[in-house]
């Protein structure tokens, strides 16, 4: 930030008093501009034993594999959040579940929250959004095509739970990636080489 929203004066960076972090101060007005990390939410939907699946028709990641997940918007709660993202993206009603599972990711400054989902029925198409949506089975999905490491982590979660005939709840901190394994884009993580 360069400029205070409120009055249009420069910013500085500093730690102001009685706080332990640098912020963006407007010393004209006297304003604090707090950043905090953006949600993603979003849900594994299922129908039978099968999970919807999106080909990513945008950035990042045009062409790739994920489920239904994006930024949360305000006035929304993370289940509707999750329940609207699904619904952009492939045109499905989901019924959201029990939140699966939190991954902190601070190196791009996210919280993801990934709740568990049923179709309400199997009906989807594609979207602005999504070129393919499909209903795949475990052996069906394309690993090696998953564009974010939150949707890998949470995928292979969601499998080690059902083989192991649970329905856990898990938190995970996803550290910054190698280099050779995946990048960032400033909004995401992504899965690419």
């Amino acid at each position: 930030m360069k400029f205070c929203s409120n009055c249009g004066q420069p910013l500085v960076h500093k730690v102001t008093d009685g706080d332990h972090l640098p912020r963006h101060f407007c010393p004209a007005c006297g304003t604090v501009h707090y950043q905090n990390p953006k949600i993603i939410v979003g849900c594994i939907p299922e129908w039978e034993d099968r999970i919807l699946m999106c080909r990513r028709a945008i950035e990042p990641g045009l062409g790739s594999w994920t489920f239904p997940a994006g930024f949360l918007e305000l006035n929304e709660t993370i289940r509707e959040g999750s329940a609207r993202e699904t619904l952009e993206e492939t045109q499905a009603e989901v019924e959201v579940g029990e939140l699966f599972v939190v991954i902190n990711v601070p190196h791009v400054r996210q919280v993801n929250m990934i709740h568990r989902g049923r179709l309400k029925a199997p009906r989807f198409e594609p979207t602005r959004e999504s070129s393919e949506v499909v209903l795949m089975r475990e052996d069906e999905i394309p690993w090696d095509q998953i564009v974010f490491r939150t949707v890998l982590q949470s995928l292979k979660l969601f499998y080690a739970d059902r083989a192991a005939g649970r329905a856990g709840f898990h938190t995970i901190d996803l550290p910054p990636p190698p280099r050779s394994v995946s990048r960032t884009d400033g909004n995401a993580e992504l899965q690419l080489p």
